[in-house]
């Protein structure tokens, strides 16, 4: 009997300290490795940087072509851009040009 009581005793002291231990390890497990986790939170800034760096790439493509855009207006109009647009479109050439022929390149 006395023996039963003792071990009560010290399975009582043993019980929160051990439930304290197994919530503590439960929550720093899912702080890591959650889905709103440590390695989310890295994986997510690492897609916003790419994300940044596409948006930065884009604007300076369509600022460019605003310009060629804004070059083409009727009020406007740049000489050398619309033959050059031109000769593009239609795939013509003047008399005297030079045409310097390039191998083609793979895919």
């Amino acid at each position: 009997m006395i023996v039963r009581r003792v071990l009560r005793r010290r399975a009582g002291l043993l019980v929160a300290p051990v439930i304290g231990i197994a919530l503590t390890g439960y929550f720093s497990f899912h702080l890591v490795e959650g889905d709103r986790g440590l390695e989310a939170w890295f994986s997510l800034n690492r897609e916003i940087r790419v994300a940044k760096a596409s948006l930065a790439a884009l604007r300076a493509r369509h600022t460019e072509l605003a310009l060629k855009v804004s070059n083409l207006r009727p009020e406007h109009v740049d000489p050398d851009l619309l033959d050059e647009r031109i000769r593009a479109t239609l795939n013509l050439v003047a008399p005297d040009d030079i045409v310097l022929m390039r191998p083609a390149t793979g895919p």
